[in-house]
C-alpha cells in the first residue's frame, strides 16, 4: 500500500524545485551566442547577480557547480604557497580549503564544530597573531547545509577589522543567497560564491562569483590563474569570452526567468517568507524533540539557517527506514545527514520555490513516517507548524 503517486517532492538542500516558469522557459530553441538576445541576457544576468549581493562589484559566470566556483575565486586572487584560513563551521567551507590544498596553497583551519557558528572573537585572536600577515584570505561560508549553521558574515568582518588584518574575506553564499540577507559591500565581502541550484532555482551546472576591487587588484598579481576561470579573459569583448567558450544557452533563458521571478516578489518579501518556513520547520521539530530521540543539530536559535534544518537522531539506525518510508510510501525526498553527521541525521530543506502546502506536506510526511515506524517523538509537531504560520501570517 503506497499514496505516492503523484509528483514526487524534494525536500533536499539542492538541488531544489525548479518552478514550471523556469522549465518552460529553458524549453525553446537555441539562439546565436555572439550577439543579440544572450548578449543581452549575459548582461542582465550580471546586472541580477549584483542586485542579489548588494554589490557593486564584477560577477562572473561559470558553466560549473559550487566547487568550481570555489576553484575560479581561488586560483583568481591567490598565488601558489600562500596561507590561507579557514573557518570550520560543518563540511563546505573545509571542503573548500581542501580545493586550495590541491591548487598548491597552505591552508590552515580554525578549528570549529558541526553544532555551532564561528566565534567572532577566535577569528579576530588568530588575526592578531599572525603579526607578519602571512595570511593571505579568509574562508568561509554564510551556511552550512551539513550542519545547517548560519554564520554572522558581519560579525566576522569586524573581527578581521579590529584585527587590522588585511586579508581577503571570501564568502560561499551557495546555500543561503536567495533565502536570506546578504550584503557584500556592506559588509566588507571581497569575494562571494554563488550558485545556481538552491535559492536561486535553477537545475544545477551554473555558479557564480563577484569579486570586489580588493579582489580585482589581487588578481593582477596572482599566479594561480588558469585559462578556464580566469577573470581577465572573461572581461574579453567577444560575448562568448565571457563563458571561456561556448555559453550554457539554455541555463541562460532559465536564469532569466529565475531572477525575473525573483525581482517580481521582491527580496525583503523572499527573505520573510523564507523566515516564516523555518519557522514552521523548527515549530515541527521542537515538539517532536520532546520524545527524545530526534533534536536539532544546531542548539542556538540565533545560529539557524533559514535554508535547510539539520535534525539529530539518538538511534542512527532509524534514519534509512524514515528516508524509505517517506520516498517509497509517500513521494518525498528527505535529505539525509552527510560528512561527520552520515547516518546520524536528517535535512529538511525549506530554501528556493516552496509555498506553505509544500512545507506542511513535507512535515506530514514525516510525522506520518515517525508514527508508521515507531519512532518516539512528541506527538503535535505539523499542529505546531501550523500554529506558527497561522500566528505569523495575518489575515
Amino acid at each position: 500500500m503506497s499514496v505516492s503517486n503523484g509528483r514526487q517532492f524534494l525536500s533536499i538542500p539542492g538541488p531544489t524545485t525548479v518552478p514550471d516558469a523556469v522549465l518552460s522557459a529553458m524549453h525553446r530553441p537555441a539562439v546565436d551566442i555572439r550577439k543579440g538576445e544572450l548578449v543581452d541576457i549575459t548582461n542582465r544576468l550580471k546586472e541580477d547577480l549584483k542586485m542579489i549581493t548588494r554589490s557593486s562589484g564584477t560577477p562572473f559566470i561559470y558553466i560549473a557547480n559550487g566547487h568550481g566556483a570555489w576553484e575560479a575565486a581561488l586560483t583568481n586572487v591567490l598565488s601558489r604557497g600562500d596561507k590561507v584560513l579557514v573557518l570550520e563551521s560543518g563540511s563546505f567551507a573545509v571542503g573548500w580549503g581542501d580545493a586550495g590544498n590541491m591548487l598548491g596553497l597552505n591552508i590552515e583551519v580554525l578549528p570549529g564544530t558541526y553544532h555551532e557558528a564561528v566565534d567572532p572573537a577566535l577569528l579576530e585572536a588568530r588575526l592578531r597573531a599572525d603579526t607578519k600577515g602571512e595570511i593571505k584570505a579568509v574562508l568561509v561560508v554564510q551556511v552550512d547545509t551539513a550542519s545547517s549553521v548560519m554564520n554572522d558574515i558581519s560579525a566576522l568582518r569586524r573581527a578581521i577589522d579590529n584585527a587590522g588584518h588585511g586579508a581577503l574575506f571570501m564568502v560561499d553564499t551557495i546555500a543561503s543567497l536567495g533565502t536570506m540577507d546578504y550584503r557584500m559591500d556592506d559588509w566588507g565581502v571581497d569575494v562571494t560564491v554563488a550558485a545556481c541550484q538552491k535559492g536561486l532555482m535553477m537545475s544545477p551546472g551554473v555558479s557564480f562569483v563577484v569579486a570586489g576591487d580588493k579582489a580585482l587588484e589581487c588578481h593582477k598579481s596572482a599566479n594561480l590563474r588558469t585559462a578556464y576561470w580566469d577573470w581577465t579573459a572573461r572581461q574579453a569583448s567577444e560575448h562568448y569570452r565571457s563563458y571561456a567558450g561556448t555559453p550554457p544557452v539554455h541555463h541562460l533563458f532559465g536564469l532569466q526567468k529565475s531572477f525575473d521571478m525573483i525581482r517580481s516578489e521582491g527580496l525583503e518579501a523572499i527573505f520573510e517568507r523564507h523566515r516564516l518556513l523555518a519557522g514552521a520547520t523548527r515549530a515541527a521539530v521542537s515538539k517532536w524533540s520532546e520524545a527524545g530521540e530526534l533534536s536539532f543539530n544546531i542548539p542556538a536559535p540565533e545560529q539557524r539557517a533559514n535554508s535547510v534544518t539539520t535534525v539529530l537522531l539518538r538511534n542512527g539506525d532509524l534514519i534509512p527506514a524514515i528516508h524509505d518510508y517517506c520516498l517509497e510510501k509517500c513521494g518525498l525526498v528527505i535529505g539525509l545527514g552527510i560528512a561527520v553527521l552520515s547516518g546520524k541525521a536528517l535535512r529538511i530543506a525549506h530554501m528556493g520555490h516552496l509555498n506553505a502546502p509544500m512545507m506542511l506536506g513535507t512535515l506530514g510526511t514525516l510525522e506520518m513516517s515517525f508514527r508508521a515506524l515507531g519512532v518516539p517523538h512528541g506527538e503535535g509537531g505539523v499542529q505546531a507548524a501550523i500554529g506558527f504560520l497561522a500566528d505569523n501570517v495575518p489575515h
